[in-house]
Parts: structure tokens; sequence; C-alpha cells
């Protein structure tokens, strides 16, 4: 048997981590400014992650949700306290997938309604209704394309307005910054009329938090840069820094029902020591902070560089997008193979970098150095 081959690979094959750092199997080291996609959020084998979840793995790994869990319930409080959340309702799965799916059901079981508001260059997942809102045509199944959707041009509060009059919304689905979109950002106006709006209506908002959250954008949520609280904020990527896992954080006007949600791994034992682990690092370093100040001093410092081809720079925190007027394989193929740095990318031209939280200054400078190279040597 071999594998069903659904990603284009590089050719290298990463055996080892350490903080902002990994190695391949030929010994060779790079600068990660991808974070294994915005997964690896206090960086690779941390000291103290490793040994809570060595030390968890060794007690007990799993048991079934039919038992009280006290890791759950410890995660559930410190997350409220570090994200300001503190009386919403925490429900725990495996993937920002899967969060979404769940946010979206709870949503209609809410108001009862069907048709759901999302952006264009949106992505929220591959599972049945996260794809079915995610604005990609060619990752939509004929399964899962019921109609259910509009989508609608980010920061167009106009033409949203219009979409929500009409009475049959059920949710709003948005994140604050879009990643696989380009890092397009939603302007504070946009997201405060956003908010008013659904509260006229009675209609569900959903912020989808899984890549630009949990500390990326310098504010623990991006959302709380635009001034609004949503009805439900989804997570998952850096929450366990590689475990899988996500999470739903849902507003108290919200009841559970026995039988409506539920899950088999979800906020499983050793998932959930990872994640406080995950916790007591950007709590002990600051990683929020840090985030915020390496972010700025990046995106000031790839603007001076005044690179060939580049056209913008935009984000916000460790979560940057470098628009080039040109496709980025080029670049992003000299950076990795010469200049031994991984990055991310979006649609045809942009670079998307997504580091892990841990960046520090002289790391981010290095990084500026490696670009200047690979921009030069390419241009």
């Amino acid at each position: 048997m071999k594998l069903f081959d659904v990603y284009p690979l590089f050719d290298v094959n990463i055996v080892k981590g350490s903080g902002c750092h990994v190695w391949d199997d030929k010994g060779q080291e790079y600068l990660d400014l991808y974070g294994g996609h915005a997964v690896i959020s206090i960086g690779h084998a941390h000291p103290h992650y490793v040994e809570a979840v060595s030390k968890q793995v060794a007690t007990l790994g799993f048991y079934s949700n039919s038992v009280i869990n006290k890791l759950q319930v410890e995660l559930a409080e410190r997350l409220g306290k570090a994200s300001g959340y503190e009386d919403y309702q925490l429900f725990l799965i495996n993937s920002g997938a899967e969060a979404n799916e769940n946010a979206l059901k709870l949503a209609s079981f809410y108001n009862g309604r069907t048709r759901v508001l999302s952006f264009e260059k949106a992505f929220h997942g591959r599972t049945s209704l996260a794809v079915e809102v995610t604005n990609n045509p060619k990752i939509i199944a004929p399964i899962n394309d019921n109609g259910h959707v509009t989508y609608l041009p980010l920061n167009d509060l106009e033409a949203f307005r219009r979409e929500l009059a009409k009475g049959d919304v059920c949710a709003v689905i948005i994140e604050c910054i879009q990643g696989v979109g380009g890092i397009r950002m939603v302007t504070p106006e946009f997201m405060q009329g956003l908010r008013a709006a659904c509260d006229e209506y009675d209609t569900v908002l959903i912020c989808d938090e899984i890549q630009c959250g949990y500390g990326r954008s310098g504010k623990f949520f991006a959302h709380q840069h635009l001034g609004v609280r949503p009805d439900m904020i989804t997570v998952a990527k850096g929450i366990a820094n590689g475990l899988p896992m996500g999470g739903v954080l849902i507003s108290p006007k919200f009841k559970p029902v026995y039988g409506q949600l539920g899950t088999t791994f979800g906020g499983n034992h050793l998932a959930c020591a990872a994640a406080l682990a995950v916790l007591d690092v950007i709590e002990q370093e600051n990683l929020v902070e840090n985030a915020a100040r390496v972010g700025e001093f990046l995106i000031q410092g790839i603007k001076a560089l005044n690179l060939p081809h580049v056209v913008d720079v935009r984000g916000e925190g460790l979560m940057i997008g470098i628009e080039l007027d040109v496709p980025y394989k080029e670049l992003r193929n000299h950076l990795l193979f010469e200049e031994h740095c991984f990055t991310g990318c979006s649609g045809t031209n942009v670079l998307r970098l997504l580091p892990p939280l841990s960046l520090t200054q002289e790391q981010a400078a290095d990084f500026l150095q490696r670009l200047q190279r690979a921009a030069q040597a390419t241009n």
C-alpha cells in the first residue's frame, strides 16, 4: 500500500525540531517561519510541553467522555481567563473543520434557519459544512454543494446588510484575518457593523480563529483588535502545539442539549495536558506580547527592504502576508532550498509567515537577511 497522494511535497524530510528551527534527515537546519501551518505556537519540543505530554501519556492517555475529565474543566477555566471569555462554555473536539462544523450546527439548532453567510476567499475546512462555507469550488464536492451558503465581498457592509435583511440567515462565519485568502484584513467598521446587524436579526456570529487566534495576532483573538464579541469562537491549530485538538467557545445564550453534539476523541487526557502546557508557556513567556512586538518588527523590516516585486506587506502580529506582483513559487523555493527557511503561501502570489509565537527579534532579523538574499537572487 502507498499513501493517497493529496499534497505536492517538497523533497525535505523533517525529523527534529527545537524552538523556531527544524532539521531534516541529512542534518540540515532550517529557520521555521511557517510553524507547520500555524500549529506550532510555543516552539518545537519546548521542554515544559515535552515534560507535560510525557507525564500524561505515561499516566493516562485516553478515556471516554462518559466520565469526568478534570483536565477538560481546568482547560476551560484557564482558556476563559487567558482569552477574556470566562462566561463562555467550551466544547472540545479534534480539528478546526470539526470546530466550524459544530458551531454551524449549534447555530442552526438555536434559530432553526439553514442559510449561512460567508465571504469571498474564505477558508473554513474540508468537511461537509466547513467546506460548503469555504469559497473554493475546486474542493466542494457535489454532495457538499447544498445551496446553504451565500458568499459576500469582505468589508462590504451594505451587501451584508441586504442579505441579512432577508431574515433567513442562520449564521455568519468570518475569519478576522483571512489566512488561505492571502492575509486579508477585516476592518473595525465592518466588523462592528456586522455585529450590530447580527444582533438586530438574531443571527449567530461565528469568528473562525483557527489560524489567526491563540495569540498569533498580538492579542489572544484577532477579533479583539476589532472591538466585538462573537457568539461563538472556533479554535484549533496552536491550541495544543501539534497534538490534534479543536474547540468552540460558546456564548451563555446557547443551552446544551444532550445528544446534539458529541465526540469520541475530543478533549482526551493527552490533548488536554498538551493544551494546558501551551497556556503555561504562553503566559510565562509573554508570547502574545512577543507576537505583537516581533510581528511589528518583521512587517516594518520587510517594508524597509524595498524588495523587488513586493507590492504589499500586511498582517497583525506573527500572521504576515507578503504580496508579490509575480508568482511566489520561485522566491519561496529559493528561501527553502538556498536559504533554508520555511514559509507558507496563499493563492499564487502571497508568501505567508506563520512562525512560532516564540520567534525572537534576532531570528526575525536573520529571516530578513535571508529574504533579501533570496529576493535578489530571484530578481
